[in-house]
């Protein structure tokens, strides 16, 4: 009798324990997606009336390579001359830096300047930068008394906060910080503090009007093996797109930075190259995110190089110096791809669509459940859910170790059950035997 009455003074305290904890990260994880979502909602306030004003006034684009400028000199006058970007974040998260403050306002200036004069970049990475600085700045709060590990958490709920208001998926915007740093590894201890962040963040952003992006919904046709060697083969090509993107990002910054030039007059050549080659196109499908393009991509009505040109124009302006994000090019790459595919093949175009999407997507990020979540989120949760996953692990497995991040980490081999800790996208490491 008195052991059983010491076990339910174990399971009693153990109890407490446990609701302390649930309420104290409902409190600061609230704090964290009321804050963060309240940036971000205005983040995405100015950043469609930035794209607004270029629709209206499309001539503004030739004054992307003076907007450089004044990109550079924000940075300069900062005291920041190498961004690392969302490479920075994953540091953070994996407790090897510090995330500086600074950081926030940086990248919401930066990204709005760019999109409103015509750069083809994101806005989701430049969510997660933002996200993640302002959520350090509430770290630096003395009487929340956070330990290191309790910060990096914060971090986390700030990136799925800000992920959540500005793209409208709140499932995969909890998902995506626990997956991104370390591959392999997912911290399920992040799960309800990056859930009840979303959610908040999610909220805030729907009184203001902020509806989540929704592609409608796929061509229901069942489990037919036609169907599924088609979206196998769709997924092999879509890895391999997926290492390409990598590589000409990477490539870009490199051959900016082998010219040794300086900084102000790299973005201004960047810029005024990136303005010849649209002109020469004749076509404002590849100015800004893309969403719209994406939208017109599931109905069927994209030019067969949409996918191409926009790795290389995404490239140009990322190398040169223009701020913003990778994750919406990529979404754009594979659907517009997918629709490439779908006339290709036969395919239901919607479903194509998809299927390239996630395929691009979990390539760049080596994320395959934020994948799974955000393509669901974006097309509905039940039709097509058996070849969105069947994309999913196929690309993941074709796009090796390349990623857009440098500083994630791979736990763990794509291959086997086999430990490694390597970078993405490092060359040195040796290639898998089989």
């Amino acid at each position: 009798m008195g052991n059983f009455i010491t076990e339910l003074k174990k399971i009693a305290t153990e109890l407490r324990v446990n609701i302390f904890n649930l309420l104290r990260w409902c409190v600061l994880a609230t704090l964290v997606g009321l804050f963060v979502g309240g940036i971000s909602v205005a983040f995405s306030a100015l950043d469609i009336r930035a794209n607004n004003l270029l629709k209206t006034h499309p001539n503004i684009l030739f004054g992307l390579p003076f907007a450089g400028l004044i990109i550079v000199y924000l940075y300069r006058f900062a005291g920041v001359y190498k961004s690392k970007g969302t490479n920075l974040v994953i540091s953070t998260i994996q407790a090897k830096t510090e995330l500086p403050v600074v950081m926030a306002p940086l990248i919401f200036a930066s990204t709005l300047i760019t999109h409103a004069f015509g750069g083809s970049v994101g806005r989701e990475g430049a969510a997660l930068q933002l996200g993640s600085a302002a959520a350090a700045g509430l770290n630096k709060i003395k009487w929340l008394k956070l330990s290191e590990e309790e910060k990096r958490m914060i971090i986390m709920c700030g990136m799925s906060a800000a992920f959540s208001a500005i793209f409208g998926t709140p499932i995969a915007a909890v998902f995506f910080p626990m997956e991104v740093a370390s591959i392999g590894i997912i911290q399920y201890s992040a799960m309800f503090p990056c859930f009840v962040s979303s959610v908040t963040a999610r909220w805030l952003s729907h009184l203001y009007g902020l509806e989540k992006e929704h592609l409608g919904r796929v061509t229901d046709v069942g489990l037919n093996f036609d169907v599924v060697w088609k979206i196998a083969l769709l997924a092999i090509v879509c890895g391999l797109l997926s290492i390409i993107f990598c590589l000409l990002l990477k490539g870009a910054g490199t051959a900016f930075s082998k010219l040794h030039i300086n900084r102000y007059f790299q973005i201004f050549v960047g810029g005024t190259i990136f303005i010849v080659i649209n002109i020469l196109l004749d076509t404002k499908d590849f100015l800004g995110a893309g969403m719209p393009v994406i939208e017109r991509a599931v109905e069927g009505e994209v030019v067969w190089y949409a996918f191409l040109m926009k790795m290389l124009l995404t490239a140009l302006c990322i190398g040169a110096g223009y701020k913003g994000g990778e994750i919406v090019p990529s979404l754009f790459i594979g659907a517009t791809f997918g629709n490439l595919f779908a006339h290709l093949f036969g395919l239901p175009t919607s479903l194509a669509v998809a299927c390239g999407m996630a395929g691009l997507f979990v390539g760049v990020t080596n994320c395959p459940i934020a994948s799974l979540l955000i393509i669901s989120e974006l097309f509905g949760f039940r039709e097509g859910n058996i070849y969105f996953l069947l994309a999913i692990t196929i690309s993941y497995i074709m796009s090796g170790y390349f990623g857009l991040y440098s500083e994630q980490n791979i736990i763990y081999s794509k291959f086997r059950t086999k430990y490694i800790n390597r970078k993405a996208g490092a060359y040195e490491e040796e290639l898998e035997k089989f």
